[in-house]
């Protein structure tokens, strides 16, 4: 019985090792889409949320405020779902890597910078997703901010009026 090449042995481990790289990249983009995935479910929650309030309100102003505020949401909303879009297309690459680094070893290593390619499209995705829920962030703080802004301005009013 003839022992197996130690060469050709190490060159499937490392292969296999290989692969499983691209799976560190995976994990950490799972995590991004669950957190992305509530973060859409809690605006879209508010917009329905605010869209009810809508359709009991009579007062002009108030009325302007909330289409004004559900305005903003269908953006961020938007905005998330984009980043869903460049999450799940940076999954694929992924996944895409580690089958090219396999089936690049069955081909002799004839297929180059594939493997290299598609991990680089898949983090070059991830940090377009990431860049996306920054500017969702960053408008979500900016409507939090309106919003004690308004309230405050209103509590204001109320204890100038009661003074008076």
């Amino acid at each position: 019985m003839a022992m197996p090449d130690p060469l050709q042995l190490s060159s499937h481990y490392a292969v296999v090792s290989a692969m499983i790289t691209p799976a560190f990249f995976l994990t950490a983009t799972a995590s991004l889409l669950v957190s992305s995935n509530n973060r859409l479910a809690r605006v879209v929650d508010r917009m329905r949320q605010q869209l009810a309030t809508l359709e009991d309100t009579v007062d002009e102003h108030a009325r302007q405020y909330l289409e004004a505020r559900i305005i903003l949401h269908r953006r961020r909303v938007r905005l998330i779902l984009t980043c869903l879009q460049l999450l799940y297309g940076a999954m694929t690459a992924f996944v895409g890597t580690s089958l090219a680094i396999g089936i690049d070893q069955f081909a002799d290593y004839r297929l180059r910078g594939v493997p290299t390619g598609l991990a680089m499209c898949g983090v070059l995705l991830v940090l377009a997703a990431c860049i996306n829920m920054g500017r969702e962030a960053r408008m979500s703080v900016s409507m939090l901010d309106a919003e004690v802004k308004r309230e405050f301005d209103r509590d204001n009013g109320r204890r100038k009026r009661e003074r008076d």
